[in-house]
């Protein structure tokens, strides 16, 4: 990418904060930046990225006391904010803090690592035949048609909870343990938790809301039950059982028809009775659900997205 011009360019290897968010963050490159953003440039030492994140950590954490600073204050008032740094013979112990983000670092890597071996994703080496399945989509080669949802799947019943969302805690404890759906798109919709008890224990389904600002759907992989304003879909098609990866792709595809802007609290889309009778497109063979295809094209995106961090967990552990 190529500079506007010298005189607006900003020397990297700074700190920077977006006063609107009021966010700090490192720039290891020389960048550009508008009037609500801000840099701390170090006055006697070297920014390297691990003394960065441990700043951004400290700063970020203490956001708050600059949330209702004005813009042409933030100077004087960042200067004269105290923070608690590690010294050794009475001097800013910045070894101290390299070696501390480095252990995390490697902490996390061996930790993501284990997830991706876990859950087979270490591999990111595409097969023939995702190779070949994401030739034919880039090319339009692969045949979609249209299907009604409410033949795809069906609502499943749920018993009603004798809760109301402000009376349950917002993180598991004792015996409120199962996490419990309601029309949030936060933590897709999945904020509070209940007993197990006399509840409707759901796994592999699609969730929806029913009354919402937005009509986000969501591939529910874990236990959960409802708790209010929205529902949960599972396939039955073919008396199929579909695969987690089947319904990954089929979660955008409900999206394209549901999650739009038009919906709202004053324009509400409706619930399962509304969306029953919506369409949405799918691969097909056969006039039917090409299942292979669905399965394929995700474990192939799979790949490619976690592909960097696969290399990125390599360099760290060399």
């Amino acid at each position: 990418m190529d500079y506007l011009d010298d005189d607006h360019k900003i020397d990297g290897k700074c700190l920077a904060v977006g006063m609107i968010g009021m966010e700090f963050f490192y720039m290891h490159k020389d960048f550009y930046a508008g009037q609500f953003t801000k840099r701390a440039i170090p006055k006697s030492f070297s920014l390297t990225p691990r003394l960065a994140a441990y700043f951004i950590s400290i700063l970020n954490k203490n956001k708050g006391a600059f949330k209702n600073v004005l813009v042409r204050n933030f100077k004087n008032e960042f200067n004269k904010f105290k923070i608690q740094l590690p010294i050794k013979n009475s001097e800013v112990d910045f070894e101290f803090m390299e070696t501390f983000i480095a252990s995390l670092e490697a902490e996390k890597a061996l930790e993501l690592e284990t997830h991706l071996v876990a859950t087979g994703l270490k591999d990111y080496h595409l097969t023939n035949e995702e190779q070949q399945v994401l030739n034919d989509f880039e090319n339009d080669k692969i045949l979609f048609e249209e299907f009604r949802l409410g033949d795809l799947f069906e609502k499943k019943k749920t018993k009603k909870l004798p809760f109301k969302a402000k009376e349950l805690s917002k993180t598991p404890a004792g015996k409120y343990t199962l996490p419990c759906l309601t029309s949030s798109f936060n933590n897709q919709g999945l904020n509070y938790f209940a007993p197990q008890d006399q509840a409707t224990i759901l796994k592999n389904v699609i969730s929806i809301p029913s009354n919402s600002d937005i009509y986000r759907a969501y591939f529910q992989s874990r236990e959960f039950t409802v708790l209010s304003d929205a529902y949960a879909i599972k396939w039955i098609y073919d008396d199929v059982e579909l695969s987690p990866n089947q319904y990954l792709f089929i979660v955008p595809c409900i999206n394209k028809v549901t999650d739009l802007q038009i919906y709202s609290y004053k324009n509400k889309l409706g619930g399962w009775n509304v969306v029953k009778n919506k369409h949405i497109e799918l691969p097909v063979k056969n006039k039917k659900p090409d299942y292979k295809a669905m399965n394929l094209l995700v474990s192939a995106v799979q790949k490619q997205a976690i592909k960097d961090v696969v290399l990125y967990i390599d360099k760290k552990q060399l």
